[in-house]
This record gives structure tokens, sequence and C-alpha cells, in this order.
């Protein structure tokens, strides 16, 4: 009944972004949702990019707690990655796995979309999220390498780790522009299917990139914010290439669609890193 409606609505509009986005895309303890509806899922977008900053940073405590011991930066990155996968319920890798296994039966489309949403998971599923976590460790691994040169090389790679996880979420905001059609209407990724307006996403990168440039600069100076930007900006450019590859594949997005491109950006943006930071 409206009636009913208006009151939830209302509390709704009280909930903080960020905490929407952590109660719809993890598994981190908040408050329960009164109700979820596009309003809000907009909100939770529009702040996702900060959502993964904050995820970042507990990685990058993780990191840099484990380095400051001592221990080698292979012990420091699975860690700091098995954070990132729990503090998600592993969403996103599912996603990685469930969209390897549609695009790789070369089916229609229809028939891909039933294949992605199988609970099982076939043999390049398992293939992509082996190599996207190996390239992730090896990226992570070689910064650590690249880093230790550097006083203070603890917490540095652990400052880097912001960065990853927010670009990441900052791709979502790109692929749920209107321009993007959702291929499973009622389907999970319905909800922030079209949610982010140019203005939002202009506005939104805008304050991530200074972040990440502040973030670049406080690790290896002018230069550092240079290339982190870079790898910043060249990795939401693979997920644009991506996410359009994947509706004129699939006629559209789902949730699983989105899971790659979190995974994946994040995998471009630290792979870039690596090769660019010094």
């Amino acid at each position: 009944m409206p009636g009913r409606d208006r009151p939830a609505v209302g509390v709704n509009r009280r909930v903080p972004g960020v905490v929407a986005a952590l109660a719809l895309f993890s598994v981190v303890p908040v408050p329960p949702l009164p109700t979820v509806d596009r309003a809000l899922a907009g909100r939770a977008i529009r702040s996702f990019g900060w959502m993964g900053m904050l995820l970042g940073l507990v990685a990058g405590l993780v990191v840099a707690g484990v380095l400051a011991t001592g221990a080698s930066p292979w012990l420091a990155a699975v860690l700091a990655l098995a954070w990132l996968a729990a503090a998600t319920g592993g969403f996103h890798l599912d996603g990685v796995a469930d969209t390897a296994d549609g695009l790789a039966s070369r089916k229609p489309a229809d028939e891909a979309l039933e294949i992605m949403k199988r609970s099982d998971i076939g043999p390049m599923g398992v293939i992509a999220l082996v190599l996207v976590l190996l390239v992730d460790l090896g990226s992570l691994t070689s910064l650590a390498g690249t880093l230790s040169v550097r006083p203070g090389a603890w917490w540095r790679l652990g400052l880097l780790m912001l960065v990853g996880p927010s670009v990441a979420r900052a791709a979502v905001l790109l692929a749920s522009h209107p321009s993007l059609p959702c291929a499973r209407p009622g389907g999970f990724g319905s909800l922030v299917a079209g949610v982010t307006s140019t203005r939002t996403a202009v506005v939104q990168l805008g304050l991530l990139g200074a972040a990440w440039a502040a973030t670049g600069w406080a690790v290896a100076g002018p230069v550092g914010a240079v290339v982190t930007v870079g790898a910043c900006a060249l990795a939401l450019a693979w997920s644009a290439l991506w996410a359009r590859h994947l509706v004129r594949r699939l006629g559209g997005l789902t949730g699983d669609c989105f899971g790659s491109l979190v995974e994946t950006t994040q995998l471009v943006c630290w792979l870039l890193l690596a090769l660019g930071i010094r």
C-alpha cells in the first residue's frame, strides 16, 4: 500500500551511501536496510568506489602488518586477497567464473545466460578464477619487490592497496549508466542497471581520481601520482570495453557481469601499477 511505502522510503534516504553499498555488496556487518529500491541502489553505486577504498584500507593494513614483521610479500598478498574475497562473500569471483562459463559455451545469448545462472562451475570458470588470482598475486608481489628499495616499503604497499578495489568498483559506476542495458530483468543486476547519470559518474570519478592521485603521490612522489592515475584510467578504459563486449554478446549486463567487471578491472589496475611504479 502507498501509505506503507512512504516511511520506508523516508528511512532509506537517511541510510548513508557507503552503508548501503556495504549492505548490498559485502558481508561486512552493518545495520540492516529497511527496504531495497532503485533509489537506494543508486546511492550505493555512487558510493561504491569509496566502499572499495574502505575494503582496500583493511587489505592495506593486512599487507603492511605482514611486511612489517619481516614475512614474505607473497604471504602478505595472499592474505590481502583472502580478505577481499571474504569481505565480499566471493560474489565477484563467482561472477568471473560464471561469466567465463557463459562466454566459453559459445551458445546464443539466452542459453549462455542460463549457463551463467547455474550453481555449478565449469572448467573455463575454474581457469578464469585461477588466472585472475595468479595475476593479482603476481602483481602485488612484484609491487612489494619494487617498493622494497624505498624506506617504509611496508606502508607504501599497504597504502597502494587502496587503489585497486576502489577503481574496480568505480567500473560499476560506469557500467550502471543508462546506455548499458540489463540482460535479465528481475535479476540482481537489474537493481543497479541504469541508475548512474553522466553527471554523477563525472563528479564521482573526479573525486576518486583526486584520491588515487594523492595515494600515488604519497607512495612514490609526483611520478607515482601520474602512474597511479594513468593505471586507473587505463583500467577503467578496459572496463568500458569489457562491458560493451558483454552487452554485445549477452544482450545486456547481469550481476555476474558486474562481478567480472570488478575483478578484471582490479587485476588490470594492479598489473599496470606493478609495471609502472618504480
